[in-house]
């Protein structure tokens, strides 16, 4: 058993982001409208505080709090820098499109909300505490989708709603399953054990699975990322994408790591099932598309297929954690980063519209070649090296079958990234610039660099997620 830490600043990343919320909400009603961006800086302030009292706490040992509700352990604290960044990103991007909107400081505050509900998915360890998370990751997100008022966010909104609700029944329906198998909802205790009904624990497990696997927009529960993705603003579709997915793929990991581990039930062989099918039926649907978003959608169900590998894998090789922690971080930045350069250029709204954007433009083309190849995986990019730890991880727990399938999906993958970026990078007219985003190109550029810098630097960060999550 790890030591129990009951000090409310083993919290202090995610009352820093619950507090900006508050304060964001008094400032916002307080300043003028076009004063209301001083609420967004808030914002990317407190992202930046936490992620600095996220690396101060990182050096100690691995523990719980709260009565070992949330964990306090290498998953966490990643998953803290992960998310901190990712927001600060996604704040940078809503700045300009939100300028002087009547409800400007409402929106930051949502997204700092979202973010806090996903950074407590990330280290809960109760699956009360998931709930909470889930709910709080969701509804937000929501208000999100259909914030333009317009009739494709107002679809948009509405199908995610539906279908997150219904998710998010059946996660606390096998959370009430779980209680009446092992009275307990704690993690530790959640086990297999002999005296509790095994179809009780497999139906529980497989209704938190069930809501986890929506968030985090894998198959089956993938049906509401394409149209929520195309119908909601860019900065939101790109905090949809990436935000809620980290925390909810972190909580399933460490479901794997903590009380799967040891059941008798295939937990591994159906993750590993879901992330093919994530992986395949995200890629064959891309290979359709034109719009860019609709198709960044579909590479998002992909990409997930890819991060549930070292998921399936959780507890049963050394390997599987730092393949995961490594690939959520690249995906962060290379996704955020293909977002930002949609968010640059916002009226380019399909494949053909980006022809000729490397003469006009040739620092937003080349931010796009790097977050395009490196979403297929090309080195140096982080998520080559992500792609390549999985694979060594899947391989070394016995599910080869799956490396070799995710290596034919990245080669399909190549063809429908190749359809965008081609007119990209072949001279000709300019590409639509009606309300282009100088600040959101700032931002496509960073997290470029930043995806080529975090595959550079692969072997120091990978040495830093090791360690054994908190039980």
């Amino acid at each position: 058993m790890t030591a129990t830490d009951e000090n409310p600043l083993g919290l202090l990343p995610e009352l820093l982001l619950a507090g900006a919320a508050a304060a964001g909400l008094l400032l916002g009603s307080w300043l003028p409208r076009r004063r209301q961006w001083a609420v967004g800086l808030l914002c990317g302030l407190a992202c930046l505080a936490a992620a600095a009292a996220a690396v101060t706490a990182a050096p100690g040992p691995a523990t719980t709090a709260f009565g070992g509700a949330y964990a306090l352990d290498p998953l966490t604290t990643t998953a803290r820098l992960v998310l901190c960044g990712a927001t600060l990103l996604v704040t940078a991007l809503s700045l300009g499109p939100l300028r002087g909107h009547p409800r400007e400081s409402e929106h930051h505050v949502l997204v700092l909300l979202t973010a806090v509900g996903s950074l407590v998915l990330a280290g809960a360890q109760d699956i009360l505490l998931v709930a909470a998370a889930y709910l709080l990751a969701s509804i937000p997100a929501y208000a999100l989708a259909g914030f333009a008022k317009d009739g494709p966010g107002t679809e948009a909104a509405l199908k995610y709603y539906v279908l997150g609700a219904l998710s998010g029944a059946v996660l606390l329906a096998g959370t009430t399953l779980l209680y009446a198998a092992t009275g307990t909802t704690a993690y530790p205790g959640l086990a297999p054990a002999g005296a509790a009904p095994a179809a009780l624990l497999t139906a529980g497990t497989l209704g938190v699975l069930g809501g986890l696997l929506f968030k985090a927009g894998a198959v089956p529960a993938h049906f509401w990322v394409p149209d929520t993705v195309q119908g909601s603003a860019p900065p939101v579709a790109a905090l949809l994408t990436t935000v809620p997915k980290a925390g909810a793929l972190t909580a399933l990991f460490r479901l794997g790591a903590v009380p799967l581990a040891g059941s008798t039930v295939p937990w591994p062989a159906l993750l590993a099932t879901l992330a093919a099918a994530s992986m395949t039926l995200g890629n064959l649907a891309a290979l359709l598309q034109r719009d860019v978003r609709r198709l960044l959608a579909y590479s998002a169900v992909s990409q997930v297929g890819y991060l549930l590998m070292p998921v399936a894998v959780a507890g049963r090789t050394a390997l599987a954690q730092p393949a995961f922690l490594y690939y959520v971080a690249a995906y962060a930045l290379t996704n955020l980063g293909a977002f930002a350069v949609v968010c640059a250029l916002p009226q380019a709204t399909t494949t053909d519209h980006w022809r000729g954007l490397v003469r006009h433009r040739p620092l937003l083309a080349v931010s796009l070649a790097v977050c395009l190849l490196g979403l297929v995986g090309t080195p140096p990019t982080a998520v080559f090296l992500g792609k390549l730890e999985a694979f060594t991880a899947v391989f070394d727990a016995g599910y080869g079958w799956l490396a070799v399938l995710a290596a034919a999906n990245t080669v399909v993958s190549l063809f429908y990234y190749l359809r965008w970026l081609a007119p990209a990078l072949t001279p000709g007219a300019a590409p639509p610039s009606g309300g282009e985003d100088r600040l959101a190109r700032g931002t496509a550029h960073t997290a470029a660099a930043a995806s080529l810098a975090l595959g550079v630097a692969a072997g120091p960060v990978l040495a830093l997620l090791d360690g054994a999550p908190a039980h």
